[in-house]
C-alpha cells in the first residue's frame, strides 16, 4: 500500500556513475566512454557533493544505495568501500540496508564480486539483455552469451544472495522464438529479481539515426506487447512477484525496495554528474559533463543544473502515475488522502470512472490497480492523470 510520507522518511540514495568502456547504440543515459581517467577526482567529487548536501539539507536518515551507470563495476571496490562509508557517515543507514551495484557481464569475476560484497554491496544487477549472439551485436553489447551465466555462477560462489538481471525485448528483428528462449535462460538460472524492458528507440541516439535511415527494423507494438504478455504467462506461472511494470521478484523480500521508493513517490537525494534528485516536493538534475560536474564540486557550489518545485496538482499526478506501476499495491485512497490532504475520488473522479468503464482500472473505492490489459496501455493511462496543459502538451 502506498503510504503517506513524513517529513522525515528515509532517503534512497542514487549514485550515478557515468564512465562506460563503450556507449550501446541504443542507451540514452547520462555515459561516457574513454573518461575512466576521471574515475579517482569523481569519487572525490562525490563525497565533496555528500558534504555539501548535508549542509543543505540537515541529517535525515538513508534506507538504501543504488549505484548506477553507466558501469558502476568499472569502480574498484576500494573506491565503492569509500563511497559506502562516506554515506553512511553523513546519511545514517540501517546493518540492513539495501546496496545496490549495476554491473556488467564482463567486469565482474569471483574476486572483483568479493571486493564488492566486503565493501558492502549485498545486491547484484546485472545488464545481460539478451541471451542471443545475434541480439547481443545487435544491441552493441560487448559480452558473449557465455558470459553472464558464468558471472552468476561466480556470484553465487561469492554468497551474492540478491542478484538481479536486466534483459531487453523489442529490439530489432528479434523474434518470438528468441524471446522465448531469453525466457528459457531466466527460468533455469532462477536470478532472485528480474527487470524486463521494451527497447525505446530515443532521440539522438545512433539507433534512432539507423531506423530513419532503414538500416534496423523494430519490432512494431503489438508485436512488443505479445512479447511483454508471453513474459507475464510463463514468470507468473513459475510462482514470480510481479511487483512494478517491467519487475519481478523470485520472492516478496527480493523487491527492490530502493526502486519502491521512487514508485512509491518518495524522497531520494541523486548524486553524480546528471543524476536526479527528489526531496521535499522538489525535483532536480546535476550538471551533466563528468568535467564540469567535479568542477562545481571543487568550487564549494551544488552541482545542480535544473531545479523545479512541483505545486500540489502535479504531486498528486505524480502519486498516481508512479503508484499505478505497482501492478499489486496500486495506489491506497486513504493514504492519498493522508498524504495529499484530499480525497481521491474529488480530484479523479471522472478519470477512474472513466478507465475503469474501459477495463484499464480495477477501483473499488478504497484501491485502484491496473487491469492485465490497462499493463499493456500503462502510458496512456498514466497520461490521463496529468494535469490539462501537461496532457494537451
Amino acid at each position: 500500500m502506498t503510504a503517506p510520507l513524513p517529513a522525515d522518511a528515509p532517503l534512497g540514495v542514487y549514485i550515478h556513475i557515468p564512465f562506460c568502456t563503450r556507449i550501446c547504440p541504443y542507451c540514452d543515459f547520462n555515459t561516457y566512454a574513454r573518461q575512466e581517467h576521471l574515475i579517482p577526482e569523481y569519487v572525490e567529487a562525490l563525497i565533496g557533493e555528500m558534504d555539501l548536501t548535508l549542509a543543505a539539507i540537515g541529517p535525515r536518515p538513508a534506507q538504501s544505495i543504488f549505484f548506477g551507470g553507466g558501469t558502476p563495476s568499472l569502480l574498484p571496490p576500494e573506491l565503492v568501500a569509500r563511497l559506502i562509508d562516506a554515506v553512511r557517515e553523513r546519511f545514517p543507514l540501517p546493518d540492513d540496508a539495501e546496496v545496490s551495484l549495476e554491473a556488467n557481464p564482463e567486469t565482474i569475476d569471483a574476486a572483483t564480486l568479493d571486493g564488492f560484497l566486503q565493501a558492502g554491496v549485498n545486491r547484484i544487477s546485472l545488464g545481460v539483455q539478451t541471451q542471443q549472439a545475434r541480439g547481443l551485436k545487435v544491441l552493441g553489447r560487448a559480452h558473449k552469451p557465455d558470459v553472464p551465466e558464468r558471472a552468476l555462477a561466480a556470484a553465487r560462489a561469492a554468497g551474492v544472495d540478491n542478484f538481479s538481471v536486466d534483459f531487453i525485448f523489442g529490439w530489432p528483428s528479434q523474434t518470438m522464438a528468441e524471446w522465448e528462449d531469453d525466457l528459457d535462460s531466466i527460468l533455469r538460472w532462477q536470478p532472485d529479481h528480474l527487470s524486463l524492458y521494451s527497447l525505446i528507440v530515443e532521440p539522438g541516439t545512433p539507433y534512432e539515426r539507423a531506423v530513419q535511415r532503414g538500416i534496423l527494423t523494430v519490432p512494431d507494438e503489438d508485436t512488443t506487447a505479445d512479447m511483454y504478455e508471453r513474459a507475464l504467462d510463463r514468470l507468473a506461472a513459475a510462482g514470480w512477484h510481479h511487483y512494478e511494470i517491467s519487475n519481478w521478484a523470485r520472492t516478496p523480500e527480493h523487491r527492490s525496495r530502493h526502486n519502491l521508493l521512487y514508485w512509491r513517490n518518495g524522497h531520494y537525494l541523486g548524486l553524480g554528474a546528471g543524476a536526479h534528485a527528489h526531496l521535499d516536493n522538489v525535483r532536480s538534475s546535476n550538471i551533466r559533463l563528468p568535467a564540469k560536474y567535479i568542477a562545481a564540486v571543487r568550487e564549494g557550489r551544488l552541482p545542480i543544473d535544473e531545479r523545479e518545485e512541483l505545486d500540489e496538482t502535479t504531486a498528486m499526478a505524480e502519486t498516481m502515475m508512479l503508484g499505478l506501476r505497482l501492478p499489486e499495491e496500486g495506489v491506497s485512497a486513504a493514504a492519498f488522502a493522508a498524504r495529499h490532504g484530499r480525497e481521491l475520488e474529488e480530484i479523479y473522479g471522472r478519470e477512474l470512472t472513466d478507465l475503469t468503464d474501459a477495463g484499464l482500472l480495477y477501483w473499488d473505492g478504497a484501491h485502484v490497480r491496473l487491469t492485465r490489459r490497462g499493463l499493456l496501455l500503462a502510458n496512456e493511462v498514466a497520461a490521463r492523470f496529468l494535469p490539462e496543459p501537461a496532457r494537451a502538451g
